[in-house]
């Protein structure tokens, strides 16, 4: 079972996304168990502050050091800890991977302008982000790592080919996919995959793929090119 800690000023942003669809399915099968800590818990005055003006001078406010410090002292999580922020390496298929192989992950969340950067230096294991742009905060970013990662799991698919066929899996953006009925408004399927022929289905599917990702992500095709010589 991979155990999932998420340390957050906001744990109601987490209840009905983690009981739903995958997610939910692989806690009630015992393959994830998820553990959501309040940060305002180990603050200490009446009004639970967990933020404050920056050093410096400048806008924004910057959440302190000591309620993170203290919240994994009490939890003493194994690594990885990642703190998802906007100037971390940017979260791919690898590292999702790496953490569903894994035995626990800690996500802690920072919101507001910043985290104190102590946090970074001498707690999280590494920084991540999901993407070149700014969130609020590092609950939804959290989501999509859970999300990443859970649906990895063996057993948290119908399938293993259901995760196998999806982007970034071996490399390259997923081909495009069709269903019921072969027409509609005049639009058809394309008639290979309606051939039976597993063999040109495949071989459709692998040029489609290859494709897409040349035109959509050249930084993703030269890395599977380079592989692929290797």
């Amino acid at each position: 079972m991979l155990d999932i800690t998420v340390v957050t000023l906001f744990p109601e942003f987490f209840g009905s996304p983690l009981a739903t669809s995958i997610s939910g399915r692989a806690a009630t099968k015992g393959l994830v168990r998820y553990r959501v800590v309040a940060l305002r818990a180990y603050t200490h005055d009446r009004h639970g502050t967990a933020d404050d003006v920056p050093y410096g001078g400048g806008s924004g406010m910057v959440l302190k050091p000591e309620p993170f410090f203290e919240a994994l002292d009490a939890l003493a999580p194994p690594p990885p800890i990642v703190l998802l922020a906007a100037r971390g390496k940017r979260f791919e298929h690898a590292d999702a991977v790496r953490y569903a192989v894994g035995a626990s992950l800690t996500l802690l969340c920072g919101h507001y302008k910043d985290v104190d950067q102590r946090v970074a230096d001498h707690l999280a294991t590494e920084e991540l982000s999901v993407g070149d742009f700014v969130l609020s905060g590092g609950e939804p970013a959290a989501l999509c790592v859970i999300d990443a990662v859970v649906r990895l799991l063996p057993g948290a698919l119908g399938d293993h080919e259901s995760a196998a066929g999806d982007s970034h899996y071996d490399g390259l953006l997923a081909p495009p996919s069709y269903t019921r009925p072969p027409e509609y408004r005049g639009h058809r399927v394309p008639g290979v995959l309606l051939s039976g022929d597993h063999g040109r289905i495949a071989a459709w599917r692998q040029a489609e793929a290859e494709r897409l990702t040349r035109e959509r992500r050249p930084d993703l095709w030269a890395r599977y090119r380079a592989m692929s010589e290797e």
